[in-house]
């Protein structure tokens, strides 16, 4: 029999976690309780100092989000994973974590809209600086770096423009400096892409995204070394408690096991899809790693497993031909979430995006024209009849 660390990743994603109760269960339990009984006084003394393991309060220890945790972790090849409320709360509370006041955070200017607002807003209160590059540009990450530079942050594939970061090339620049890498991981998920494989220091999830799949619940994590996440995150969790639910972790669990099938199924229909709306006249780019004419498509080779499934276009008309094309639709779901086996299709500039200025969305190079689809598991035939009309009518 192999140990579990010799398991490949569907397997990890079925197997990883589960301690079997008494009871025997074949499933995993979900523990709806938000305290726990302990046998005397002096256990309870033990568990709450730290001295002896074991649950003590379900803002930041239960059994089924642990068994996530446990999973996701083993998926990625970290050591250590901390559940969150969503995935927003996984970037502050790595933030509250590793940054204090006089530090300085380097990000890609490509990355979701709540996030720039989260750091320009919200961290500068507390004398954090952010600034911003573009992603695929190495020599502009090494120019931006201050003395006082500690994490450098980015996701990739990014939202919405599909750019690429080379992971290892800054990873190396990040340690050289004396920083830290987080990787936003949402886009591929570790059945796509490891970050953590290649020099990162830190992963982060949205799980309301593809680790569950089916557009169900919100849940966010980390993932690294005992460390950082294991002592300085987790203390985050256990403090100000922008915790994951048990239940939203069972629901998180179930869509783990079927992640690598579904990534590589989103990857093949969303390849198609980008393909088929390169040939229509309407449309003027394309966005997708997974095209012959990405600029960056030996890097998505080299790093990531398969393309994914998000693209983004630019349809001619702008704003108004945009939205008119989504109203067109009737079977893709206009939301702006992603991740799902349904199709989403949403504007950018106007949602994800809409609470950055203008410059803000020009430097980042999302025009009104764009349109973003998180490509499902449908029929790809039906995806494009359903597109078809609005194009044609652009």
């Amino acid at each position: 029999m192999k140990d579990q660390t010799d398991w490949k990743l569907a397997t990890r994603a079925i197997r990883v976690g589960h301690d079997r109760t008494a009871e025997g269960e074949h499933g995993e339990p979900i523990f709806t309780t938000s305290s726990y009984v302990y046998a005397s006084a002096a256990e309870a003394a033990a568990r709450f100092s730290g001295d002896e393991p074991g649950n003590i309060y379900s803002r930041f220890t239960n059994p089924t989000v642990r068994t996530f945790e446990q999973r996701l972790a083993a998926m990625e090849g970290g050591e250590c994973c901390v559940a969150t409320a969503s995935g927003m709360a996984a970037i502050l509370a790595s933030c509250m974590g590793l940054l204090q006041q006089g530090d300085h955070l380097l990000s890609s200017r490509s990355i979701f809209g709540s996030t720039v607002v989260m750091f320009d807003k919200y961290l500068s209160r507390f004398g954090i600086d952010t600034s911003y590059v573009p992603l695929d540009d190495l020599a502009a990450w090494e120019a931006a770096m201050r003395p006082n530079t500690r994490i450098l942050f980015l996701e990739t594939p990014s939202n919405p423009l599909a750019q690429l970061g080379d992971i290892r090339a800054l990873a190396d620049l990040a340690h050289s400096r004396g920083c830290l890498l987080l990787v936003d991981n949402c886009f591929s998920t570790p059945a796509l892409q490891q970050p953590l494989a290649l020099g990162a220091d830190l992963v982060i999830h949205s799980a309301t995204k593809y680790l569950d799949g089916q557009g169900r619940c919100l849940g966010g994590a980390v993932v690294g070394e005992r460390k950082l996440v294991g002592e300085e995150v987790y203390g985050v969790i256990r403090t100000a408690g922008p915790s994951m639910s048990p239940f939203n972790a069972w629901v998180f669990l179930k869509g783990l096991e079927t992640l690598q099938l579904r990534m590589h199924a989103h990857s093949n229909n969303a390849l198609m899809l980008a393909q088929w709306l390169e040939s229509e006249p309407a449309v003027d780019h394309v966005y997708f790693p997974g095209l012959a004419s990405h600029p960056q498509k030996s890097l998505a080779e080299r790093q990531m497993k398969a393309p994914g499934g998000v693209l983004s276009f630019d349809i001619r008309g702008g704003r108004e031909a945009a939205w008119r094309l989504i109203d067109s639709t009737r079977m893709l779901s206009i939301t702006a979430n992603l991740g799902d086996t349904k199709s989403t299709i949403t504007h950018p500039a106007s949602t994800t995006h809409g609470r950055l200025s203008p410059e803000q969305r020009a430097e980042a190079g999302i025009g009104e024209g764009m349109i973003r689809i998180s490509v499902g598991l449908e029929d790809i035939q039906d995806i494009q009849a359903d597109l078809a009309p609005g194009l044609g009518a652009a």
